[in-house]
């Protein structure tokens, strides 16, 4: 059985080690980060029990991550900062604002395993995850968020625009449990209106009585009805025919249905969010969508961007995926090398966030890194024209061996960039052709490995 999760915020290499290795020893599961950055989206996308935090790091301090992180809103797990230049008042203040414990290095080891085990004891799964973290951390999506609890069980209809695959349903969930303010589960009935047989859509919409056609044998009740009382979401709504439209509009406005075959109508009250990723309004002056369907449906209009256009939700998205496929494979998380880091956030997410859990998915069933390099992830691109080198350094490789790896990584990583110019890479790397062709012939990265047009061309030129 895998022990609390615990986050672990240490610059030093040495004293992270050290703790790591003793943590793991009293049966804790840790997340080791360099910087406070990293951390913030780990602890966003994770359910850790404690968080450890060194107070001076490179990029962000760790008592400053902490009020920025409680001034945005996020519910957050306890809190241990460590310091060796504490002061009492500086302690004193951090402890006033929530922090748990403010230790001064050097510290006592085991003190620190105590304090943290009764932190964790009672720990539950979940607790400190927020509604308004699931969207995401970015800037749009907080602002949506902050949106929801606004116009949920208030907006008699909400539309929701964007891409495919950018999360519109995740969002209307959400809207349906903002909604509901009592302890009774409401149904939420979620319809692809695409997916939807057009010579089955009526009887899909609005059920059928007994007997109201060949192979009627029983009631059935249809998605309007089944959504009394909750929420009912219509997802690619654009995808209606124009005669479910109309018939559609009807029983929104009136609230009420009649089974086909059915001789009374039958009253039903739901919520309505709809999502589409087509543009409705051109649809209308095209005569493809309804105009009063239109203006009944997009009372309000979210839209949520596209994951290319939110480039601080990859990362967070990428270790809550991981977190996931962790938990239900029963086995250490992966973690992503720096330059994966950097191809997430390059990347322009065609498929959005569908694309980046199906790549993540794979990536940590396929791989046998227990580090995610760039080719675990991207090597199905099609502008992958050059194969990684996939060996890579364990855990417990001397500095100098981890450093030579990520040298060759990141040449190959700018092979493939400039599609194998030597002359572009070069300059991109700030090295002479000459260094590179010598650095690529120590990392055995061999030219025939490289598009062999471009390669000729320079060794032409050169």
């Amino acid at each position: 059985m895998i022990g609390p999760h615990i986050c672990l915020i240490e610059d030093d290499p040495i004293m992270g080690e050290s703790l790591v290795e003793r943590f793991q020893l009293e049966g804790f599961k840790v997340d080791w980060h360099f910087g406070a950055y990293a951390a913030r989206a780990a602890i966003l996308a994770n359910d850790y029990a404690v968080v450890l935090s060194d107070v001076r790091l490179a990029d962000l301090d760790g008592d400053a991550l902490y009020m920025q992180m409680l001034q945005d809103g996020h519910s957050l797990p306890p809190f241990i900062l460590m310091t060796a230049y504490a002061t009492v008042e500086r302690a004193v203040d951090m402890l006033k604002l929530g922090v748990r414990d403010y230790i001064t290095k050097p510290f006592d080891l085991p003190r620190l395993v105590q304090t943290i085990r009764e932190l964790t004891v009672n720990h539950e799964v979940n607790t400190h995850l927020s509604d308004e973290n699931i969207l995401g951390v970015s800037t749009a999506a907080q602002e949506l968020a902050q949106l929801v609890p606004r116009i949920a069980g208030r907006a008699s209809s909400v539309l929701i625009t964007g891409e495919s695959g950018v999360g519109k349903e995740v969002l209307a969930r959400l809207i349906h449990r903002k909604a509901d303010s009592t302890s009774i589960e409401r149904p939420f009935v979620a319809v692809n209106c695409g997916a939807v047989a057009p010579t089955l859509a009526e009887a899909e919409f609005f059920g059928f009585e007994r007997g109201a056609f060949t192979g009627a044998d029983k009631q059935k009740r249809g998605y309007l009805e089944q959504a009394n009382g909750g929420t009912l979401f219509l997802d690619e709504v654009g995808e209606l025919s124009l005669p479910l439209q109309a018939t559609l509009l009807r029983s929104i406005q009136e609230k009420r249905i009649r089974r086909l075959g059915g001789e009374q109508d039958v009253a039903t009250q739901f919520d309505l969010v709809c999502a589409t990723n087509r543009d409705l309004e051109s649809m209308v002056k095209e005569r493809l969508f309804r105009e009063d369907l239109y203006y009944r449906i997009n009372v309000v209009t979210l839209h949520v961007k596209p994951l290319r256009e939110r480039p601080e939700d990859v990362y967070w998205l990428a270790q809550r995926f991981i977190s996931a496929m962790a938990q239900r494979l029963n086995e250490p998380p992966k973690s992503l090398h720096p330059l994966t880091q950097l191809r997430l956030q390059e990347y322009s997410w065609p498929g959005n966030i569908r694309e980046l859990h199906n790549r993540i998915e794979h990536a940590c069933l396929v791989s046998p890194n227990a580090v995610l390099l760039p080719n675990d992830i991207f090597a199905s691109d099609w502008q992958r024209t050059v194969p990684l080198n996939t060996a890579f350094p364990g855990e417990d490789a001397a500095l100098n061996i981890y450093q030579d790896a990520c040298e060759r990584l990141y040449i190959e990583e700018m092979l493939i960039r400039f599609q194998g110019h030597i002359t572009e890479t070069a300059n991109a790397l700030k090295i002479s052709r000459k260094n590179l062709w010598e650095k690529m012939k120590r990392h055995n990265i061999e030219a025939a490995r490289l598009p062999k047009q471009s390669v000729q061309d320079e060794r032409v030129s050169g």
